[in-house]
């Protein structure tokens, strides 16, 4: 998967493709319904799919403290979109400059004159440019005006994607894993809730009570998943490997950032640096605050016993919990 950086790294071959936009957090499945029809287009008319997105998302700009959580940070985004079969990602920054840019420039500039988009699949609430001025009725007017020279396109609107009678939205998947309902937001996703991330050093306080952690740092500013969970983990080895996690800012040791700390058991190697995959298996309960080590290390005891017998009971660990292959462009 090509992955452009923005307008001014647009190759002349770029030029000509079916395209989708949208910030599609969790790559849920209906942004996978999305991208199968896209790629089907694709395939009719012999152009490559590109997913046109953004970072950060536009409620990040405008509203950085209460923005959603994301379900998927822009690394696991990217590798979940590549894993759909996706040809091209067009990655737009979005500052002060896009924020300010009108509906009609925003059509000209990227979809006409940038990319020379000749089909665009869009959600039936999907709204654009300063204001939120733009919408399904704009983008039909101009790709029909621009097709009288050959320069313009089709525009389809895909309407609501359901599961069950409700609709399928990342709003629905964040409000499944605050509840703790790993299996809903499984339906939804398709696939098993997890993250991603690099083992970093911690502060060491797990092994001072007998549970050393490998610390994933979010890169997220909130969690949508927030509590203690019996996990398997990915990454260190061809079978996933069984761990209770805690995810939060640990007020015991009065923490301030969320952070990912993963006991797995009966392990003994040092992993600094190594990706690992998390999946959420089971949430245990909610983070909480202890009066004193010796509590927080009885209550651990207890976790630890349910989450390994729960994994036990649970059988084979899905065999997809690993980590997303790598992105062209987007670096180590």
């Amino acid at each position: 998967m090509r992955l452009i950086r923005g307008l001014h790294n647009l190759r002349p071959t770029d030029r000509g493709c079916v395209a989708t936009i949208g910030n599609f957090d969790g790559v849920h499945l209906g942004h996978r319904t999305v991208f199968q029809r896209l790629l089907a287009r694709g395939r009719e008319l012999g152009l490559p799919a590109t997913v046109i997105t953004f970072e950060p998302q536009p409620m990040e700009f405008f509203a950085p403290e209460s923005a959603p959580a994301r379900l998927t940070r822009l690394r696991e985004k990217l590798a979940a979109i590549q894993d759909c079969g996706i040809e091209r990602v067009m990655l737009l920054e979005f500052n002060t400059k896009l924020a300010g840019m009108g509906a009609r420039d925003f059509v000209q500039r990227l979809l006409l004159d940038g990319l020379g988009v000749r089909y665009l699949l869009v959600g039936d609430d999907f709204r654009f440019g300063r204001g939120r001025e733009g919408d399904y009725a704009l983008l039909h007017a101009m790709g029909q005006a621009g097709r009288k020279d050959d320069s313009g396109f089709e525009v389809e609107d895909l309407h609501t994607i359901t599961h069950g009678t409700e609709r399928i939205s990342s709003t629905r998947v964040r409000e499944a894993l605050g509840r703790g309902d790993l299996e809903q937001a499984r339906h939804l996703l398709g696939r098993p809730y997890r993250m991603q991330g690099r083992v970093s050093h911690g502060a060491k306080r797990g092994r001072s009570i007998g549970f050393p952690t490998a610390n994933i740092d979010l890169h997220r500013r909130f969690s949508p998943v927030r509590g203690v969970y019996a996990v398997t983990v990915s990454g260190l080895g061809p079978t996933p490997l069984p761990a209770v996690a805690n995810v939060g800012t640990r007020p015991t040791v009065n923490g301030k950032d969320y952070r990912l700390e993963v006991h797995l058991f009966d392990f003994d190697r040092e992993i600094y640096g190594h990706h690992l995959g998390v999946e959420f298996r089971l949430k245990l309960r909610d983070e909480q605050r202890f009066e004193s080590f010796d509590a927080l290390k009885e209550q651990i005891q207890v976790d630890a016993r349910v989450a390994r017998e729960y994994l036990q009971t649970t059988g084979p660990h899905d065999p997809d919990n690993r980590p997303l292959p790598p992105v062209a462009g987007l670096g180590p």
